[in-house]
């Protein structure tokens, strides 16, 4: 692993794509639709409504940063460049300690759904997945593109089919709602409901390993469009079926949902699931490597830095999946991981806000960022105060 040695340019529209579904849908939809019905029943739905309009407007004042910047376009130096050394430094640690939470909330949510067969050891399920990921990306960036094509396509379409196949039964007494909705309860639901959408500025993350920068920004439309149309059509879709106190019951809502109204139906769409967090655990591992990568050139980190002769972060890659397989030894908990990556995920986000508020000064674009600063830094002051 020479110093010499850099990223091969392997990934095209597709490959982006890829990794920012993946990184989106992966446990969070799988799992959270349980949690939050459980908070609010049916009027859960107002979260995925509230949350699905600031990650958008995040996404495209990402995507208005991405544009400006180009390919050198990092997290680092966006950060850096606007506001700083020192600031872009802590927002991008934020970023990494997002990033590491992360892959270790999808690990416990392939657990809960590793459940759904019983009599497993769900711990070490979880690490041997973590570590074939790892050795996947190890190999380079173009298996692991490979890998996360193949599997965004396996969990996307049957998710839409199955939405498709459950509106039909859909019941009005299903939103009759049961559960007291309060202040606290809105945003303990808005807050578990993020983590379903964050990830998809993963398709921004691996810039030099990008053929054509310039796609990045279509890339990131492309996936929240996806990611928006089928949250919101599988949530009343699941309620609307099955009914919002079922869907708390279930530690794995909708292969649950599945097995109740198709027959033998519930162990394939568990498996689906499984499948669909894989895909997020892939992406997160590249763009956490890839950050833990760029905070180890620009602070001189001589063995973290190294890339391997495939063009893979060899040493990031590996240290990123030890940090985040010792915290699953700490805490296996699902929401208590997934809190933990959103609330340092919000901050970040803020800052792409502000930084496409300072480099676009139109006035749509403006208010886009607006709308996502303003948006973020509520939930986030909100679920402290709350």
């Amino acid at each position: 692993m020479a110093d010499s040695a850099t990223y091969k340019r392997s990934l095209g529209l597709i490959e982006l794509v890829s990794m920012g579904i993946g990184g989106t849908i992966g446990s969070g939809i799988f799992v959270v639709p349980g949690i939050a019905a459980r908070i609010m029943g049916p009027a859960s739905l107002i979260a995925w409504l509230i949350v699905a309009v600031s990650a958008s407007a995040v996404l495209l004042s990402l995507a208005t940063v991405s544009q400006a910047f180009g390919p050198s376009g990092s997290f680092y130096q966006i950060f850096s460049s606007l506001f700083g050394k020192n600031i872009g430094n802590l927002l991008i640690l934020m970023y990494l300690i997002s990033s590491v939470f992360g892959i270790a909330t999808i690990a416990a949510g392939i657990g809960q759904y590793i459940t759904y067969f019983g009599g497993m050891q769900i711990l070490a399920a979880e690490i041997f997945v973590l570590i074939l990921l790892c050795m996947v990306n190890i190999i380079g960036i173009r298996l692991s593109g490979m890998t996360e094509n193949i599997l965004t396509l396996i969990k996307v379409a049957p998710l839409i089919v199955l939405s498709l196949l459950l509106l039909p039964l859909f019941r009005p007494d299903h939103f009759v709602q049961l559960v007291p909705v309060t202040a606290t309860g809105l945003f303990a639901a808005i807050i578990i409901v993020y983590w379903p959408f964050t990830g998809f500025e993963i398709s921004a993350i691996p810039v030099e390993e990008t053929k054509n920068p310039a796609v990045i920004r279509r890339a990131l439309l492309y996936v929240m469009t996806a990611v928006v149309g089928i949250y919101l059509l599988l949530n009343i879709a699941l309620i609307g079926s099955v009914g919002s106190d079922v869907l708390a019951a279930s530690p794995a809502p909708v292969a649950t949902a599945a097995g109740l109204l198709i027959a033998d139906a519930g162990p394939v769409v568990a498996f689906i699931g499984i499948v669909a967090m894989l895909s997020a655990m892939n992406a997160y591992i590249v763009g956490t490597s890839r950050i833990l990568q760029n905070i180890a050139r620009v602070n001189a980190l001589p063995f973290l830095k190294k890339i391997s002769s495939r063009g893979t972060p060899v040493p990031a890659l590996i240290a990123g999946c030890i940090i985040s397989g010792s915290l699953l030894l700490v805490s296996n908990h699902f929401s208590q991981l997934a809190t933990i990556s959103v609330i340092t995920t919000l901050i970040p986000y803020i800052f792409f806000c502000i930084s496409a508020w300072i480099l676009v000064p139109e006035r749509k674009s403006r208010a886009i960022s607006a709308i996502g600063a303003f948006s973020t830094a509520a939930i986030l002051v909100l679920y402290f105060i709350v």
